[in-house]
């Protein structure tokens, strides 16, 4: 088993999540404020893949409702392509359909003000989207 680091991309800012090196907890990273272009967002990746000892990457895949692939998702797209000529690693793709939702109904249940979650929001949301991740690769194991 190795680390694994899940990003949620957005137009603004990257959520980043990890594992643990036994892929048995999860983890909600920094959140990265994102810059014009590919290059300095993918320079910051790359560092956290080194420093973190990462072996694989997940990029949330933000489909339509219907699971098709909208406007958002051919930015991601286009992200991940980038990404996998930026580092040495895996970079698969989860579906991340309702992973902000969740993220912020799992920090309501903390007390948190709605006002202070977009500091962790996108974070906590890489986290949801790893672990879909981790169980569905799990389960696929066992078929």
């Amino acid at each position: 088993m190795a680390r694994v680091m899940a990003l949620d991309v957005g137009s603004k800012t990257i959520g980043v999540a990890f594992t643990d090196a036994n892929e048995t907890v999860v983890l909600p990273g920094d959140t990265i404020w994102r810059h014009p272009g590919y290059r300095r967002d993918m320079a910051l990746l790359r560092a956290l893949v080194a420093e973190k000892g990462v072996e694989e990457i997940v990029v949330g895949m933000p489909l339509t409702e219907d699971g098709e692939i909208g406007a958002q998702a051919e930015i991601v797209d286009r992200f991940v392509t980038a990404l996998r000529r930026f580092v040495s690693v895996p970079v698969a793709v989860e579906d991340e359909r309702l992973s902000t939702f969740e993220a912020e109904l799992m920090l309501a249940e903390t007390g948190r003000r709605r006002a202070d979650f977009k500091e962790v929001v996108d974070s906590v949301a890489a986290s949801v989207i790893l672990r879909s991740y981790l169980d569905r690769r799990i389960t696929e194991k066992g078929d």
